[in-house]
This record gives C-alpha cells, sequence and structure tokens, in this order.
C-alpha cells in the first residue's frame, strides 16, 4: 500500500516565508538616508496611504461635548478625516497651572472601544479592563492632555454587518484591501488628520505630542510614528515583533496585515523611520500573539539603526513578566523618564549632528 501524503496547508508560505529575502532590509553597508527615503515611499505605498490621501477632505471638528469631570476638562469631538469617514475623539485636558500641555494619544486595542480611554465602557460594570485601559485618565494623572481616537473597525466605527466579536475588524479590512487601502494605513491617516486639529485648542502643546497605545492600539501607534514625524515618542506595547514571529505565525486579525509587506521590510527595519526620536517597545515575556524572541530578534535591528545615527540612547526594550496585556506602571514610568532625558536627541537630524 503507497504510503500516504502528509498534507500542511502551509508548507508552502512558511518554504517562501523562508527562503523570502526583503528588499528594504536593513544593511549596515546602506547609504542610510537613500534607503531610508526608499522604505519610507515603500510604506507608504503599501498602506495605501496615496489612495486615502486623495479621498482626504478639510477635517473640520464638531464639539459635541465639553464639561469638567474631577481634575480635567472633557470634550467630545468629531471630524471627518476622508470624505466618509467619521472619527470620534475625546480630548482630556488637565485642569492645572500650566498654560500648555503634551499630548499623549492613546488608542486602544481590539475592545468596545475607545470609552475605556475615559474610565467608561458599554454596560458591564465587572469589566477587569476598565481597572487598566483607561489610557487617557492615566495620562492626565501623569500630568499630559490626551487626545483618545476611536480607531476604524474598533468600538462606534464597527461595521454596520454583523459580524462576531473576534472579527470585528475583519469586514473591513477586506473591503480595503480591495481598494487598494489598509486598515492600518487608515487608521494612522486619522491619527495624523487628528494632530492637525490640535492647534484649535490653546491649553495644548501640538509642538509635543507623542502617542502609546496596546495591541491594536499599539501598532498603530508604531505605524503613525514611521509616517508622522510631528510624533516625538512611540511607545508600542504588545504589539511590535518580527512578522514570522507574529502575524505570519499566530492567527491574528485581519486588520495587522499589509499586503506584499513580507517582500520589503519588517519591523525592525521600519524603526529607521522613527530613528531618532524615541521608541519605547514594551512586550510581554509570555505574549501568545508576538512571540519574545520575535520581538527581541526585530530590536536588534533597532539597536542597530540607532546607534548608526548616533541617538542609542533613543530606543527601549522593556518586557514584562505578563502576556499580552498593558502595564500601566510600566508603561507610563517608561514615557516619563524618556521624556525627561537627553530632550535634544528629538533634535537629531541624521548627517547634521
Amino acid at each position: 500500500m503507497t504510503e500516504k501524503t502528509i498534507i500542511n496547508g502551509d508548507s508552502c508560505h512558511e518554504l517562501l516565508t523562508e527562503n523570502t529575502v526583503k528588499k528594504f532590509a536593513y544593511r549596515d553597508d546602506c547609504d542610510f538616508e537613500v534607503w531610508r527615503k526608499n522604505l519610507r515611499e515603500e510604506l507608504m505605498k503599501k498602506l495605501g496611504l496615496d489612495k486615502i490621501a486623495a479621498n482626504a477632505c478639510a477635517p473640520d471638528s464638531k464639539i459635541e461635548e465639553d464639561t469638567v469631570v474631577d481634575d480635567y476638562r472633557r470634550i467630545r469631538l468629531v471630524f471627518e478625516s476622508e470624505k466618509g469617514s467619521f472619527v470620534p475623539c475625546y480630548l482630556l485636558i488637565p485642569r492645572g497651572e500650566k498654560k500648555k500641555y503634551p499630548v499623549a494619544i492613546t488608542l486602544q486595542g481590539h475592545s468596545s472601544g475607545f470609552r475605556y480611554s475615559i474610565g467608561e465602557n458599554y454596560g458591564n460594570p465587572n469589566d477587569d479592563y476598565l481597572t487598566r485601559g483607561d489610557f487617557g485618565r492615566q495620562a492626565v494623572k501623569n500630568g499630559y492632555a490626551a487626545l483618545c481616537i476611536e480607531q476604524r473597525a474598533m468600538g462606534e466605527r464597527v461595521t454596520s454587518r454583523h459580524t462576531f466579536r473576534e472579527q470585528m475588524c475583519l469586514f473591513q479590512s477586506m473591503t480595503a484591501i480591495m481598494l487598494g487601502r489598509t486598515v492600518i494605513g487608515e487608521r494612522v491617516w486619522d491619527v495624523m488628520r487628528a494632530v492637525d486639529l490640535l492647534h484649535e485648542f490653546a491649553e495644548v502643546d501640538f509642538e509635543d505630542v507623542f502617542i502609546t497605545g496596546n495591541s491594536g492600539g499599539g501598532t498603530t501607534s508604531f505605524y503613525a510614528a514611521c509616517i508622522d514625524e510631528r510624533i516625538k515618542l512611540s511607545a508600542p506595547s504588545c504589539a511590535f515583533c518580527s512578522y514570522d514571529e507574529s502575524i505570519m505565525k499566530v492567527y491574528h486579525c485581519t486588520c495587522n496585515y499589509i499586503p506584499g509587506a513580507r517582500e520589503y521590510f519588517d519591523m525592525g527595519d521600519l524603526a529607521g523611520l522613527i530613528a531618532p526620536r524615541k521608541l519605547i517597545i514594551i512586550a510581554g515575556k509570555d505574549d501568545p500573539y508576538f512571540l519574545l524572541k520575535g520581538v527581541k530578534d526585530s530590536y536588534a535591528t533597532v539597536e542597530k539603526i540607532y546607534e548608526r545615527i548616533g541617538a542609542p540612547q533613543n530606543c527601549e526594550l522593556i518586557v514584562t513578566d505578563k502576556a499580552h496585556w498593558w502595564c500601566k506602571d510600566v508603561v507610563w514610568q517608561a514615557i516619563n523618564s524618556a521624556r525627561t532625558k537627553n530632550k535634544n536627541q528629538n533634535d537629531y537630524e541624521y548627517g547634521k549632528n
């Protein structure tokens, strides 16, 4: 009897992954500025930002709420980031003595949405995420204004088509791909347009903006900083990893995928678009979605890039003893520390120092 063939539905993709050499992988002997220019152009193309920009409109905002909550002012505003895409946000401004406050952009991951950032949920008072997921209020407690953005395919911006909760982003991710876009690109665009609006508020310092979030919020925090140089510091939590040890190895939500990306770059390479601005990678030791091996492998590339341009102190990897978990004390301590030391390094320009 002929021996039965063992069938593995993933073996072809695994073989291709193993044998694909990334075209814009960082190399020590590259012309750094040429490499970075090409990498940025490729990332923007892969994200579909050219198509998103073609649908742009004036991001006029409408204030729907302006109230005082405890020790901060809470403003709910909605703006149109592109034709047909309305973005709800909360802007939290401390009621202190400063004339202007630095701004923390805070992004929820896959959850019921950005209302967690202001300490509210959608009707479940026993939800333990409330005790650690109020990113906006945490920012205020640390002395910052907070811009809490509802990401596409989450919370108030989920599809009108029925999906299971674990597939909340599926329909919009796939329709975006059919249009030559990506949901990651759309989320990055929304962040950029939201930053544009900050100048309308005299109490915030729109020249001192940083970004953080967990999981899907950490993913946008990373890619947005790659594209928008107004973001001075990025602190993605439970999101940074090599593609091979995360979205190409473990089942993930479809909004994590960028068509064709693995042919050209990895997340470690993309840190070259953030450097020398500050980058803090927070990873969980036992994260089952972003495996620690891939985090460390990619971070080794980050270190090489920051060392190359003379700003090694501006990148940091922090590994918590948790899994896929927002560790608020760790995150804010790291952000506060990074913001107070070596401030002049954010003004560094490669080749001019």
